[in-house]
């Protein structure tokens, strides 16, 4: 991976994306550590969390708006803690994230957060993201963080926290976001799927349409064996994909991660402009935005 170069800089800037599954296949199996196994296929979207780490004399850690836990104890406070014990070093960093993506949507938040934080300090003290103590340490955090070391298009196994493959850049193809107020506990979502598993879907097709750079067969395969779960759980999420399903100039759409958040991908940015518009009006939350490519670590 080649997105960090190193920098004697004392402060760094990363603008962390938010991701959707473009396939999640999550297996009844159960791994070591009691975590599913599933196929995750994601790319980043152009919204984006921004993540500033300088160097200080003592460890402070602000995350705004909060998460419901002490910043310290949050995903961005292990990710400083964890790396600066793996790599021997004290950890004298001022950490400041402000976020945009909304949480509990299958957006992959903190887990971004997390994996942001990883990158700049990576940058920050001289170490490839992709060194196996800093891979590591995003695997203990999170199933999804691994993927934020280098957001681009890219398959990861085991719980969804194994790189296995990466992709070139999508198109930045028009997507529309929705999400209903409330969001749906990954707990309770996984709880359910282990009453009723929906059939996985077609993960190889997925993964031969990246590799040929097919976008219009990468929109046809979208799958995610968590929507039906999700809209079990919500119906207000099954009443917003239903609505998206049937505005002018969407592709498809489908539930992100365990949801609740909606993707629409739409042939044009008018309409995901106009979508994400009476969406709002509807009192859902709603972004219009596309596939990005993934940022470079800045210096601040």
């Amino acid at each position: 991976m080649d997105d960090l170069a190193r920098t004697s800089e004392s402060c760094v800037r990363v603008f962390t994306p938010a991701k959707v599954n473009l396939h999640l296949g999550v297996h009844t199996e159960l791994d070591e550590r009691r975590y599913h196994r599933a196929d995750s296929v994601m790319a980043a979207l152009a919204l984006y969390d921004e993540v500033f780490v300088r160097q200080a004399d003592t460890l402070s850690v602000t995350v705004e708006p909060g998460v419901g836990v002490p910043a310290e104890r949050s995903n961005v406070g292990k990710a400083v803690l964890l790396l600066a014990e793996a790599l021997g070093v004290e950890p004298l960093v001022d950490v400041h994230v402000w976020r945009e993506i909304p949480m509990r949507a299958g957006l992959g938040g903190s887990s971004s957060d997390a994996g942001g934080t990883l990158r700049a300090l990576c940058a920050l003290w001289g170490v490839a993201v992709d060194d196996p103590r800093v891979v590591s340490v995003a695997r203990r955090i999170g199933a999804d963080v691994p993927f934020f070391l280098n957001p681009q298009p890219s398959y990861l196994a085991g719980a969804g926290d194994v790189l296995q493959e990466s992709y070139a850049d999508l198109p930045a193809q028009p997507v529309v976001l929705v999400k209903p107020k409330d969001g749906v506990s990954t707990v309770e979502a996984y709880a359910d799927f282990d009453r009723d598993p929906p059939a996985r879907g077609d993960l190889e097709g997925m993964l031969m349409a990246l590799r040929a750079g097919d976008v219009n067969r990468v929109l046809a395969l979208l799958a995610n064996n968590l929507d039906p779960v999700a809209r079990r759980l919500l119906p207000e999420d099954a009443l917003a994909k239903e609505w998206l399903l049937a505005q002018e100039g969407v592709i498809t759409a489908l539930v992100t991660g365990s949801g609740s958040c909606i993707f629409a991908p739409c042939r044009t940015h008018e309409a995901a402009q106009q979508i994400a518009a009476d969406a709002e009006k509807r009192g859902w939350w709603s972004y219009e935005t596309s596939f990005a490519a993934p940022r470079k670590v800045e210096v601040c």
